[in-house]
C-alpha cells in the first residue's frame, strides 16, 4: 500500500557505490558461524511490581501527610551530669591510678627467696627405686 504522494520506482531510493553492491551480491550466508539464540525475560516478576507498589504507597503517604493533625509535644530535659557520689568515685580511682603509676621502686627492701618445695636429691631417688 502506498501512502499519497510517495512513489515506488527505483529513482526514489539512494544511489549505492557499485563496488559496494558487488559486495553485497557476492556475499555468502554459509560462511557465517552458528550462534545459538538467547532469549531474556526483561520483564519484571509479579514480586517486583508489588514491592514497587508498595514503595509508591509510602512515598505517596509521606508526599500527602498533613503537618497540622500533628499534636504539639513539651520535652523533658534529663541533666546528664554525674552526681556528687559518682564523681567521688571516679576521683578516687584516679587517685589509685595516679598512686600506681607514681610508685618509687627504690623503696623496696630486697628480699631473698627460699624453695620451700625443692626437688629431691639423687640418694632419695635411689632409695625409692629399691622399696
Amino acid at each position: 500500500m502506498e501512502a499519497a504522494g510517495q512513489e515506488n520506482n527505483a529513482t526514489s531510493y539512494p544511489r549505492v557505490k557499485p563496488d559496494f553492491k558487488s559486495e553485497l551480491e557476492s556475499f555468502r550466508t554459509e560462511t557465517l558461524a552458528k550462534a545459538d539464540t538467547q532469549e531474556k525475560n526483561c520483564l519484571p516478576t509479579a514480586a517486583d511490581v508489588q514491592s514497587e507498589k508498595a514503595q509508591r504507597s509510602v512515598i505517596e503517604g509521606i508526599e500527602g501527610f498533613d503537618a497540622s493533625r500533628l499534636k504539639h509535644a513539651e520535652t523533658k530535659e534529663k541533666n546528664p551530669l554525674p552526681d556528687a557520689e559518682a564523681i567521688q568515685a571516679e576521683k578516687g580511682v584516679q587517685r589509685f591510678i595516679e598512686g600506681i603509676e607514681s610508685f618509687d621502686t627504690s623503696r623496696l627492701k630486697h628480699a631473698e627467696t627460699l624453695e620451700k618445695n625443692p626437688l629431691p636429691t639423687r640418694e632419695t631417688i635411689e632409695e625409692e627405686k629399691r622399696a
